[in-house]
This record gives C-alpha cells, structure tokens and sequence, in this order.
C-alpha cells in the first residue's frame, strides 16, 4: 500500500524568520519573510518604543517605508491605523512577501519593487507625513538617502523621519531643518525620530 505523503505546510520555519504585530487592528498576528541579503527586521522593542513615541500621530498618516524590508514597521504602521502605505524593496522574493502578507491580512498598501535611492530621484514627498528608514547596515545607504531627503521642497514642514543606525556611528550629518525629537539605543542599533521643521 503507497504511503502518503503529507503536504509541506507554509510556516515561519520554511522561512528565514517570522514578526510578530505589536498593537492595532493585527494585534498578535505572525506574519513570514524570506531570506534576503541586509534584512533585518526591528525588533519587537524598538517597535514598540518608536509606536509610542508616534502615537497619535500614526492615526490617518501618510506613510513611505523606505527599504522596507520584512514590512515590520510598515505593517505595524497600518495595523494601527495609518490611512496610507508606501513599500519601497528593492528584492523581487521580499516584495512577493510583503504583497502576500497584505492578502493575508486584507490590507491595502501601494508595494513598489525598486530601488529607494532611484525611486526617491526627483521625487516630491509633500504629502508624507512620516518616512521609515532603516536600510542595510554598513552600505552607505543612510547618507546618500538623507542626502535626497534634504533637497529642496522635498518633505514638508512637520514630516516625521524614523531612522536606524549602528550604534557606533558618530559622524552621521542630517539635513538642515531636521530637529531630533527622540533617540534610544538598543543592542548594536541607534534609532532616532526627527521632525522637519522647514530650512
């Protein structure tokens, strides 16, 4: 008598990691990535910490998640109540996730399979109210995008800017007009919040 084999389930483990939505209208939903060269997903604390210090600014903000990665803060921006979404990834199978995560969870998301630093060219972000950006450490990628980001009329007066770094960086220069509002460190990464306050 054959023996029947049982068909592979999709779980966090056929996977390179899985996240875990803090708060919101996914609170404790599991959401799958795969492996991708530079991913890194924020940890659940740092999430947690950046989404108090936002609160309430996230209800009905426009959000653009640059180099978005897993989508974790991304996905935690629309859980708690973000009115819209921006994913900008560079690697086909990470977007093929994010978008399949958006179907798992009905969500609504533009998802744009790109390279940030391209995609941001010549581009005006006046209608963003919060940027997440947290790139591939050790690349050069932070500067050249607040490079972009601090061209003129770019962001508008009161544009939130989240940003991760390594720890040990201490020559990091950000563009004129952005006011550091909170800073934390936690394990090798610094991460900080800034309001454009206009040059």
């Amino acid at each position: 008598m054959p023996v029947r084999r049982k068909k592979k389930r999709h779980t966090p483990q056929n996977n390179a990691g899985s996240f875990r939505i803090i708060a919101g209208q996914w609170r404790g939903r599991r959401l799958c990535f795969p492996v991708a060269e530079g991913l890194r997903p924020t940890t659940d604390r740092v999430r947690e910490t950046l989404f108090n210090w936002l609160h309430p600014q996230i209800e009905g903000a426009n959000v653009l998640d640059l180099f978005a990665g897993s989508g974790s803060l991304g996905f935690e921006a629309l859980s708690r109540g973000a009115a819209s979404l921006t994913f900008v990834e560079q690697e086909h199978s990470v977007v093929q996730a994010i978008n399949d995560n958006l179907s798992l969870l009905g969500g609504k998301a533009e998802v744009v399979n790109a390279n940030a630093l391209s995609w941001l060219k010549g581009r005006n972000l006046n209608d963003v109210d919060l940027v997440l950006l947290d790139p591939p450490f050790r690349k050069g990628l932070l500067d050249l995008c607040l490079d972009y980001l601090g061209a003129d009329a770019l962001l508008r007066s009161g544009t939130l800017i989240y940003l991760e770094l390594e720890k040990e960086r201490k020559d990091l220069r950000v563009p004129d007009g952005w006011h550091l509002l909170k800073e934390k460190i936690a394990g090798q990464v610094s991460y900080r919040l800034y309001e454009f306050e206009g040059t």
